[in-house]
């Protein structure tokens, strides 16, 4: 039964790259100046974050330890389980500071930077799939 909801959800969070790998262009200033685009980057970001954050939060559910207080640290917890490296859980931690700017400071979110993060990034959470599916199976 939880093999089967992280399942679901890696294929949520496969759906959300997808979307953000089609709909980055080629030059960050496309997305300054569509506002349709800045939507759809955004909260296929947020969803990524959030869906990495929640299937952190299932696997960490079979250990016996605490909650995390905060999302950036599900990816402590799971780096301290061995669960991801270190680097990754770094990594993950910056993408919910990018999560928590896009949904409480949206006005000031540098696309720049959001640019960065999809040609740069991306691959983060396709290693933490390719890990959580490795600890699965």
């Amino acid at each position: 039964m939880q093999n089967d909801i992280l399942i679901r959800k890696l294929d949520s969070l496969r759906r959300c790259l997808k979307r953000l790998e089609e709909k980055n262009p080629e030059d960050w200033k496309e997305i300054e100046d569509d506002y349709d685009l800045q939507d759809i980057i955004s909260i296929n970001l947020e969803r990524a974050v959030q869906i990495s954050v929640d299937i952190g939060l299932q696997l960490l559910s079979r250990g016996d330890h605490k909650p995390p207080n905060t999302m950036a640290e599900v990816f402590s917890l799971l780096a301290r389980e061995g669960i991801i490296n270190d680097g990754l859980a770094s990594n993950l931690r910056s993408a919910v500071g990018f999560r928590n700017i896009s949904v409480h400071e949206y006005e000031s979110i540098d696309w720049k930077i959001v640019s960065s993060i999809l040609d740069n990034n991306l691959v983060d959470f396709y290693l933490f799939i390719e890990t959580v599916l490795r600890d699965v199976s």
